[in-house]
């Protein structure tokens, strides 16, 4: 057996969880066929390399080793794939478009918009409720832009090295059943939702944490909180089993309204990224335009947004957004 790479991850996983059967979970294996694959890793490179108890597992002077040549060559191999994902498309016309999004009100308005005003052009879709993973993907030339949400002012992690613009920020919206006691009010406040169950998407970003910090404030811990897809969170709704925080361009959905909570204890900003150096960025300008567009397409259905957006010009898109001086570049 050849040593490859991918035994450098086996031996970088076992070493990071400080077990076995801790890395073969994160990695998807079998306990038992990563304990095989590690005897044979062993066996190539001529000794033990993890000393192995009911503590877990420690690397030896040999594991060491490797470890140390392994966190030298797996970042430079992923470096070198990412660039030259990139660079095979740099010479190509920018034809398609390849979009990511966790959760986005606005991407099918969006990928309409694009479609309408350039019919040759292929556009493809990805879905993740992870922010890093789409990250990664526009890092690594995989995807050429990604249509995130963050909450308040968080920035992504600027280990991706990308470019990210504001398209909208908009308060966060409390979605209850039609027979809620408070559904007829303009506003809840968050203290009133004091005895509810809460309902919510999965996701790798900081709103949980802004949610429970803004509850806090509020005099407050909350009660249970469910998680499934934004399918589930409406059943549940319309059950009467839970209250959810959506975006306030939420759908309407019969038999469920959208309420703002009072004082705007959480905003969410809608986030467009892409890779400086990739294709893609010759057109972000352009796209940046689009999605902005399509978020005030997304406003048509909500009247009373919209009203309440006009007294408020803090929220929603601002002047800034397509302009040089808009968003953050996080490198």
């Amino acid at each position: 057996m050849n040593l490859e790479l991918r035994h450098l991850r086996v031996v970088c996983a076992i070493a990071e969880t400080g077990s076995v059967t801790k890395a073969a979970s994160t990695l998807g294996l079998a306990q038992p066929a990563l304990t095989a694959q590690l005897q044979r890793i062993e066996r190539v490179l001529g000794g033990p390399l993890f000393e192995r108890d009911r503590r877990g597992a420690r690397p030896t002077a040999l594991g060491e080793l490797v470890l140390a040549r392994a966190r030298v060559l797996l970042p430079a191999m992923k470096g070198l794939q990412d660039e030259a994902a990139r660079l095979a498309g740099a010479g190509d016309p920018v034809g398609r478009y390849r979009f990511g999004g966790v959760n986005s009100p606005i991407l099918g308005r969006l990928v309409h918009r694009l479609a309408a005003e350039q019919s040759a052009l292929q556009i493809t879709t990805y879905a993740s409720w992870s922010v890093d993973e789409l990250a990664q993907l526009v890092a690594g030339g995989r995807l050429d832009f990604a249509l995130i949400g963050v909450c308040g002012d968080a920035v992504p992690s600027a280990e991706f090295g990308l470019s990210w613009r504001e398209v909208a920020v908009d308060p966060v919206f409390v979605l209850l059943p039609q027979h809620h006691p408070m559904a007829g009010r303009d506003e809840v406040r968050l203290v009133d939702l004091r005895r509810e169950q809460w309902v919510a998407a999965p996701g790798d970003g900081c709103f949980g944490d802004c949610f429970a910090a803004a509850c806090a404030r509020a005099g407050f811990t909350p009660r249970k909180m469910y998680e499934t897809d934004v399918r589930g969170c409406v059943d549940l709704v319309d059950a009467g089993e839970a209250v959810a925080l959506c975006q306030a361009t939420f759908r309407p959905v019969s038999g469920l309204v959208t309420r703002r909570l009072a004082g705007t204890p959480l905003r969410w900003r809608l986030l467009l990224g892409w890779h400086p150096d990739a294709p893609a960025a010759r057109v972000a300008e352009t796209v940046l335009e689009t999605a902005v567009a399509a978020y005030t397409d997304s406003l048509a259905p909500h009247p009373e947004y919209l009203a309440w957006l006009l007294r408020h010009p803090d929220f929603g898109t601002h002047p800034s957004t397509t302009g040089p001086a808009g968003g953050v570049r996080t490198a």
